[in-house]
């Protein structure tokens, strides 16, 4: 058995079985990924996919176990070379993040650049997706931290560290009637219709959960998975905005209006997902408290540590800033 061939097997699975797809992304040949399959395969004694002439179908009951701990084998692969990196030359190396628009636009500037200002041989990425893609990305081991504020829970093999807790306003154009509404009210959204965020995104559950607890039911007419996209709209006439409190621009928004909306919608909180398990290096570390203060290193630890949804207690008596 060797390494290569798990990784073959690992990369077909995460192609949807597509030998071709696979070839290009891993720059070898198809022939030769089929034939390191047979052969690993011939040694186990069991077929990991099932076939149809020369095609791949579908994983078999024994390859789907099979193809979970290869992908756990390449993942120590990994955090063997961080290791080795961490001891050589701490200050080298590269730094995932899978992120939504809203926490790449709004949130995470000034702490990538203060983190590049301090690590300058770090090479940062940064991948976009929908707050279920990034918890993927990172529980397939192809970026380190998922930030978002949906979806993580989802996925058990990710440890969740609470950031910051953030609310909503409303956005509407200069001399709006709602600009002139106080208290704002749910009844009073509800008789417009609305442009917010695509459900999964941003919080949008507890947008909908409080209307439906008044028994209303919001006129959402366009959603959008980006903030800048919602306040396009608003200014085209098409409805009243509902965004991120952060997604708002004082300097470039000068022509909307943003009502505060804290009082009709529950607080959402905005987490970080790391795979448990993963080799956190020094300047990991100095990235997480970097965007959250509170998270040091012995509570990062500590939490990496607990067993699966058990480090909730450990942010139980901490107050996470509001942004």
């Amino acid at each position: 058995m060797k390494l290569q061939q798990l990784r073959y097997i690992w990369e077909v699975s995460r192609h949807n079985l597509n030998v071709s797809a696979t070839a290009q992304s891993l720059y070898t040949s198809q022939p030769g990924i089929s034939k390191q399959i047979r052969l690993l395969e011939d040694e186990l004694g069991v077929e990991i996919f099932a076939r149809s002439g020369k095609h791949l179908t579908r994983v078999t009951p024994a390859g789907q176990a099979i193809i979970e701990l290869a992908g756990q084998v390449l993942r120590l692969t990994e955090n063997i070379k961080h290791v080795a990196q961490e001891h050589s030359d701490e200050r080298r190396g590269s730094l995932s993040i899978a992120t939504t628009h809203t926490q790449a636009r709004y949130a995470l500037p000034p702490v990538i650049r203060e983190f590049t200002r301090k690590y300058p041989d770090v090479a940062l990425h940064m991948q976009q997706g929908t707050p279920r893609q990034i918890a993927q990305m990172v529980s397939d081991g192809q970026a380190d931290f998922a930030i978002a504020t949906e979806s993580l829970e989802l996925f058990n093999d990710l440890v969740l560290l609470p950031c910051y807790r953030w609310n909503r306003c409303v956005l509407v154009p200069q001399g709006h009637p709602l600009a002139e509404h106080e208290p704002l009210t749910l009844e009073a959204l509800a008789a417009y219709p609305l442009v917010t965020y695509v459900f999964g995104f941003t919080g949008r559950s507890q947008l909908d959960d409080a209307f439906r607890a008044r028994g209303l039911t919001p006129n959402v007419v366009l959603t959008a998975a980006d903030a800048d996209v919602i306040k396009t709209y608003v200014r085209l006439g098409m409805g009243v905005g509902i965004v991120a409190h952060m997604a708002v621009d004082p300097e470039q928004d000068t022509d909307l209006v943003a009502l505060d909306a804290g009082h009709l919608f529950d607080s959402s909180t905005t987490k970080i997902g790391i795979r448990r398990g993963t080799f956190m290096r020094g300047f990991m570390y100095d990235f997480l408290q970097g965007f959250a203060g509170h998270l040091d290193r012995e509570l990062v630890d500590a939490a990496l540590s607990a067993g699966p949804r058990h480090e909730d207690g450990l942010f139980r008596d901490i107050e996470l800033p509001v942004r």
